[in-house]
């Protein structure tokens, strides 16, 4: 693979991945964290007696992965801290390998990084997602020289890291982005042992047939080889989806040239590579050298796509429609710094779903990410984060051409990817005081030419930048019917337009917000203001919530229940769609924001189909219901404890499944059985109308798929009274378990009646000895939040004392409860 001239580097860095190396250590514990910078690094290991009057500033323990934003990203009253902050351990080192390199291998950490031995820095890097190493052998054996390193660190190494998220302009991504740029070793870092030699990264090529009878592999390697070390003896394996060994091929190197190929399989009747059967074949290389024995395991998979022109997407000869969605690397009480189990549990989520594609927004993505999605059978769209902002002088474009590198060497194996993402929202101005579109389509074009030398087996795709869609050879033009402009009966008609303007069409990113647990009678009312002529894509200034053109964002209720005929209607639409190649929902989960402080969760983009703490929100069995085959029913309305209307109305009541047939029962008495009809909006026909009764309310459902008989069942209230305005707050304890009370606000008027469609701003507080389990950027977890149907929920932690929380709205008597 050709190197370029742009690519710089440190003498002590290189910008790969270790993970496959044979010794290797997650450094999680044991660290210390300082939230603000210091005056050197000589602050960091200066020897201070333990509480000592010079033991300033003041350090915190921490686990890694770790970020400093983990909670004040969603913090309501602040700004999220953007600026340096220090990590700091000491680290017992023993390399097995004689003359071999000691390595820090970072998955990730934003956004820019320097590393320090001691004192001496070692390596810097700037970027907060593409993996890097800091070779640190030479440093540590200077330090172990010096009489600190027994007297002081008692045989111990100092290694500080500071990491920097401050604003930069000559930075990707923009600070105008629809998401936080975290602070933080926010991924795993991971201590690496390798002998003198060894093999950095393994490029690995796997070709398909055209009948897909027959499939080549070519495997080519990069060495790391910091002393020039002479000629090694190299053995390449390969072995099928079930572990049985295929093939050896040795060799004899005399120089390390990346270019040579080092092993060619060929392989008859291969297993495919799908979504619905993940088969990986391992690549295992053995270098044996006079420094020592090295081995690297790599996960490759045989499989063809094809983007057909103005049509479908085809996968290994058949056509497949993307069902897709996004991620954003954030998460409840640790923003960017999930662990490995939160991730399988995300990703098992979306599979779950129904899921097969992602795009990755708006960066590369944890290594593991992309493991879960080869082994769960989840195609990618991985792209860098040139977003937003325009285009940035050399260091910026150096930048961008570095993590477009670093994204496809350090993730081209993975038999997931068939998309490298070049930008998004591109056409979105405002970091520089020029705005030059043909300097824009001018890089672009330079990087779609770096992205097919790099790799011609996978496609180049932007999303919203009309003025460079012929460029790359996929492209997304932004639609968003229903929410940023017009109807959601718009999508059809308006992708048909879009899908005549570009050789291959894909629809990334559509939906809309929903604040979980707000529910609506009338879901609709609001698409009455909106013209359906009004085009579908997002214009300038359409996500705020203030001024322009009626559209639903601004105009709507927010509801779960609008939200559910949105996507509903959506994908009943994509079955009528032959021509589509897919689509991708934004996003899966809530995330983090800068730009949103007004949400009903301030400082929280709601769009996703679960919370910020993967509590699902009612669309999450919508998607099931259309994209899952192992059968599945889900009565809409678990969040909604009261409904209201008119005594002897009826009501709605609508369930999701991909059963065959269903059988709805109110109170205990049959409303009948009803048949699934995709076509038959909304819920695909298994809705009933029914006449519920004054209080209590009981509605069980019991579906059939083939021989397979499934139930569901909830009970709410049902309130015929009117409500006038709000005129009382009443806050109690709903449950306690584990030393942590749930607390519920509910709002009502003067008679006692709960104002169900009331959307208030709701502010909790605490005095005492317990803690409000808040900035979690959650509809449970945000000491300020807007009201869901009358009701705002937190939770305490009680630390076994003694506490009053309040709660308080503008215009009625503050409410307050004793713990």
């Amino acid at each position: 693979m050709k190197r370029r001239v742009f690519l710089i580097f440190l003498a002590v860095l290189s910008s790969f991945n270790w993970a496959g190396a044979q010794q290797q250590k997650r450094l999680t514990s044991d660290w210390e964290f300082l939230k603000q910078d210091l005056g050197g690094i000589w602050e960091a290991v200066r020897p201070v007696a333990k509480g000592s009057s010079e033991a300033v500033p003041l350090w915190e323990p921490v686990t890694l992965p770790h970020s400093f934003n983990a909670e004040d990203a969603v913090d309501p009253d602040m700004n999220y801290y953007q600026g340096p902050g220090w990590y700091r351990t000491k680290l017992p080192l023993e390399n097995p390998y004689p003359g071999g390199r000691i390595l820090l291998h970072f998955e990730g950490a934003g956004q820019k990084t320097d590393v320090y031995v001691y004192t001496t820095k070692v390596g810097s890097h700037t970027g907060g997602y593409d993996e890097w190493t800091v070779d640190i052998t030479d440093a540590v054996a200077q330090f172990q020289k010096l009489d600190v390193f027994n007297k002081q660190f008692k045989g111990s190494v100092p290694i500080s890291i500071r990491s920097d998220n401050s604003r930069d302009l000559e930075m990707i991504p923009s600070d105008l982005s629809d998401f936080n740029l975290y602070g933080g070793i926010y991924r795993y870092l991971n201590l690496v042992y390798a002998p003198a030699l060894s093999v950095e990264r393994l490029f690995i090529k796997p070709e398909l047939r055209t009948d897909l009878k027959a499939g080549k592999i070519d495997v080519r390697a990069r060495y790391y080889d910091p002393t020039s070390l002479a000629g090694a003896d190299i053995t390449v394996r390969l072995k099928d989806p079930d572990g049985k060994l295929l093939a050896t091929v040795k060799k004899s190197l005399k120089s390390f040239d990346e270019k040579a190929s080092i092993a060619e399989f060929s392989v008859k009747s291969p297993f495919l590579w799908s979504p619905d059967k993940p088969q990986l074949y391992t690549v295992e290389t053995e270098l044996l050298s006079a420094a020592g024995k090295h081995i690297r395991t790599e996960k490759v998979g045989f499989r063809s796509f094809e983007f057909k022109e103005h049509g479908p997407f085809m996968l290994n000869n058949k056509r497949v429609l993307l069902k897709g969605t996004h991620r954003h690397e954030d998460h409840a009480g640790v923003a960017a710094a999930m662990t490995e189990d939160m991730i399988r549990t995300e990703m098992q989520m979306m599979k779950d779903m129904g899921v097969n594609f992602i795009r990755l927004g708006h960066y590369q993505q944890s290594p593991i990410v992309l493991d879960l999605c080869d082994s769960l059978g989840i195609m990618v769209w991985e792209e860098i984060p040139w977003c937003r902002g325009g285009l940035g002088g050399d260091i910026y474009k150096d930048q961008a051409r570095r993590m477009l590198t670093n994204m496809i060497e350090q993730h081209y194996n993975h038999p997931s990817v068939i998309i490298w993402g070049l930008g998004n929202e591109n056409d979105w101005p405002g970091d520089f005081s020029a705005f030059d579109k043909e300097a824009i389509r001018s890089f672009m074009a330079e990087l779609n030419d770096l992205s097919h030398q790099l790799d011609p087996s996978r496609k180049t795709a932007i999303r919203r930048c009309d003025f460079c869609k012929d460029i790359v050879d996929v492209y997304s033009p932004s639609i968003w019917a229903g929410w940023y402009r017009g109807v959601y009966t718009d999508y059809k008609k308006v992708s048909e337009e879009e899908n005549k303007r570009v050789k291959h069409f894909f629809h990334a990113e559509w939906g809309g917000d929903s604040h979980a647990r707000r529910h609506s009678e009338d879901p609709d009312n609001a698409l009455r203001k909106v013209k359906s002529s009004d085009g579908a894509d997002e214009r300038a200034g359409d996500a705020s919530l203030y001024g322009g053109q009626a559209r639903i964002s601004k105009d709507g209720d927010w509801s779960e229940s609008y939200m559910s005929n949105l996507i509903d209607w959506h994908l009943k639409e994509q079955e009528t769609m032959p021509w589509l190649s897919g689509s991708a929902y934004w996003p899966f989960k809530d995330f983090s924001t800068p730009v949103r402080p007004e949400n009903p969760v301030p400082y929280v983009n709601q769009k996703g189909v679960v919370e910020r703490d993967f509590t699902k929100k009612e669309s999450y069995y919508i998607f099931q219901s259309y994209w899952t085959s192992k059968p599945m029913v889900h009565i809409y309305g678990h969040s909604w404890p009261v409904r209201w209307g008119n005594e002897g109305e009826e009501k709605m009541v609508k369930v999701y499944s991909n059963a065959d047939q269903a059988e709805l029962f109110l109170n205990g008495k049959s409303f009948g059985v009803k048949v699934r009809n995709s076509q038959d909006f909304p819920a695909a026909g298994l809705r009933w109308n029914l006449p519920f009764v004054a209080g209590k309310n009981t509605v069980k459902v019991i579906a059939t798929k083939g021989k397979i008989r499934m139930t569901d069942e909830i009970s709410f209230d049902y309130e015929t009274r009117k409500w006038t305005k709000p005129a009382k707050l009443v806050i109690h304890k709903t449950s306690e378990d584990d030393g942590i009370a749930t607390l519920e606000a509910r709002i009502y008027d003067a008679a006692g009646v709960q104002c169900l469609d009331n959307a208030s701003l709701l502010k909790f507080s605490l005095s005492g000895d317990g803690e409000l389990i808040d900035n979690q950027g959650t509809s449970t977890g945000s000491r300020n939040l807007q009201l869901y149907n009358g009701r705002g929920i937190i939770k305490v932690k009680l630390n076994k004392g003694r506490s009053t929380v309040s709660a308080k709205v503008e215009g009625v008597e503050t409410a307050f409860i004793n713990l």
